[in-house]
């Protein structure tokens, strides 16, 4: 791979540029995003690039499937939903470990996009609302499935037999972010 698709990514909480990382005495040029392993990391790590990027992807893998799917198609509703949750819900689950601790206003991108989709299915009326058809439906919300799907990975790390994974589950307390991490609560 050639010098000229080498770039750096600083993640900070400062605004402005950060001091220059050089290889072999030549500056690499510094990225506002980078797309790792099918995550859009940005410096800040707000992750509002990579849940637009998702937002994206599930409109057009929507409209790629939705004359299976929409509301004239004579698919039953069990199989609707069969193909929300094998075709489009892993589209913005992948990663959720880490995405998940975005901003609400990122993670209500996707639950709006979750909603209108099972509203869609459905054919349900305006005034039935969107708590009403996740519970009717047994679909958890955007934030439940990043709770469940944390807790399980904090429950996987933690009884790993890997020494050093341990700082990543119990980081020590002289913490110099004013970020907080998330915290999962499960009831």
């Amino acid at each position: 791979m050639g010098s000229s698709h080498i770039r750096d990514l600083t993640f900070t909480l400062r605004r402005g540029h950060c001091h220059p990382v050089y290889i072999n005495q030549t500056v690499v040029p510094q990225a506002e995003t980078v797309k790792y392993l099918g995550l859009h990391f940005d410096k800040r790590l707000t992750w509002k690039n990579h849940v637009t990027t998702k937002r994206k992807q599930l409109d057009l893998k929507t409209r790629e499937i939705n004359w299976l799917i929409g509301k004239h198609f004579p698919l039953s509703l069990e199989n609707k939903l069969l193909i929300y949750k094998t075709v489009l819900k892993p589209v913005w689950t992948y990663g959720i470990e880490l995405w998940g601790c975005a901003t609400r206003s990122n993670i209500a991108v996707i639950q709006r996009y979750q909603s209108k989709l099972l509203s869609s299915i459905t054919n349900a009326p305006w005034y039935v609302s969107n708590q009403t058809l996740h519970s009717d439906l047994r679909i958890p919300l955007v934030r439940t499935v990043f709770r469940e799907r944390t807790a399980t990975h904090h429950t996987t790390l933690d009884s790993h037999p890997n020494p050093l994974i341990e700082p990543l589950v119990h980081p020590p307390n002289n913490r110099r972010l004013k970020r907080r991490w998330t915290l999962v609560e499960i009831h």
